[in-house]
């Protein structure tokens, strides 16, 4: 019998670099993700940027998560407990698209980061 090339790690394994949601992080960015899941509707996208700071404080924000939000530091969300698929619905309403929120994220400018891609035409 040979051994699988790939298994499975034990549970509860952290890789490092990497951002595993689990229970523990979905507590603690639940306002975070609430405020995010809600940006689906558009009557919200409006009062998001109709005024951020109220539509924060109306999801319970506390002051750090308000400024990382303010700061579109999404690394410092993700590692606060922002779900990946929700944080990306604030991207896109603050401007800052799947590659911008990337580029950020690795500390380059959208045009350093485009050159990383394999596809150019892909934005």
């Amino acid at each position: 019998m040979t051994t699988p090339r790939y298994s499975q790690l034990q549970p509860g394994t952290r890789i490092g670099g990497s951002h595993v949601f689990d229970l523990a992080m979905s507590w603690q960015g639940l306002r975070v993700n609430t405020l995010c899941a809600a940006l689906s509707h558009p009557h919200e996208r409006e009062a998001f940027k109709a005024d951020e700071e109220a539509f924060m404080t109306r999801f319970g924000l506390t002051h750090e998560e308000k400024a990382m939000v303010r700061a579109r530091d999404f690394s410092a969300l993700l590692d606060h407990g922002a779900n990946i698929y929700y944080l990306i619905k604030l991207g896109f309403v603050t401007g800052n698209g799947l590659y911008r929120m990337g580029a950020r994220m690795r500390g380059e400018t959208y045009e350093q980061f485009l050159a990383t891609r394999n596809v150019a035409q892909a934005v």
